[in-house]
C-alpha cells in the first residue's frame, strides 16, 4: 500500500510540474510561431508539410534520417546475403556501396544530394569514428591472446604480406619483378623470427 502511494504521489507531483511548465510557456509565446498557430485559414496537411520541411533541414535532423536509412538499408541487404548462403558483412558493404556515389549518388542524384548532403557529412564522419572506436575496443576485450600465440606463424605472414602490399604500391613498381622486392624483404624477416 504504501508503494502505491508513493507512485501515485510521483506521478502526481510529475503531472503538476508539466502542466505549469506548458502554462509558463503560453504566457510567452509570441512571434511567428504564435502566428502560424493563430492563422486557421491554411489546411492541416499543407500545416503539416510545411512544419515537416522545415525540421527536416535540421543538422539533428538529416543525421537521424541518414543513419535510419543506413541501418534499414544494411539490414536489407544482410539478410539477403544470409539468404543466399554469404555472410552478412557482405550484405553491409554492398549496402554501402548501394547507398554511397557507385549507385545511389550515379542513378538518383537528387535523393543522394537531399539524404547526404555535402554539409551533413562531417557529423556523420564523426559518428563513424565513434563507432570505428568502439568497434575496437570490443574486439579488444574479445581477443584472446593464447589464440594469437598459436597461431602466430600465419597472423605474421598475413601481417607481412600486409606490409609488403603497402610498400609495393607507395614504391609504385614500374615492372613485375620490382614488385617481388618489396614482398621478400618483408617475408624473410618473417620466416627467420617465427619458423
Amino acid at each position: 500500500m504504501r508503494n502505491w502511494l508513493i507512485y501515485f504521489l510521483f506521478i502526481a507531483l510529475g503531472a503538476t510540474a508539466v502542466y505549469s511548465i506548458v502554462e509558463l510557456g503560453r504566457s510567452h509565446e509570441t512571434g511567428p510561431a504564435m502566428a502560424r498557430m493563430v492563422d486557421q485559414t491554411t489546411d492541416q496537411w499543407a500545416h503539416f508539410k510545411e512544419i515537416y520541411r522545415e525540421n527536416l533541414t535540421h543538422p539533428l535532423a538529416k543525421l537521424l534520417l541518414q543513419i535510419l536509412t543506413i541501418i534499414i538499408t544494411a539490414r536489407i541487404f544482410s539478410f539477403m546475403c544470409r539468404k543466399i548462403g554469404l555472410p552478412s558483412v557482405v550484405g553491409e558493404i554492398a549496402a554501402g556501396i548501394f547507398l554511397g556515389p557507385s549507385f545511389l549518388a550515379s542513378y538518383f542524384p537528387e535523393y543522394s544530394a537531399f539524404l547526404f548532403p555535402a554539409e551533413s557529412l562531417n557529423n556523420l564522419k564523426f559518428l563513424s569514428q565513434i563507432g570505428l572506436i568502439l568497434f575496437m575496443f570490443v574486439v579488444g576485450m574479445e581477443l584472446d591472446l593464447k589464440v594469437v600465440r598459436a597461431k602466430r606463424c600465419s597472423s605474421a605472414m598475413a601481417a607481412s604480406f600486409s606490409l609488403s602490399r603497402l610498400v609495393s604500391d607507395l614504391a609504385t613498381c614500374s615492372t613485375a619483378s620490382s614488385c617481388r622486392i618489396p614482398f621478400l624483404i618483408c617475408r624473410s624477416p618473417c620466416s627467420w623470427v617465427w619458423p
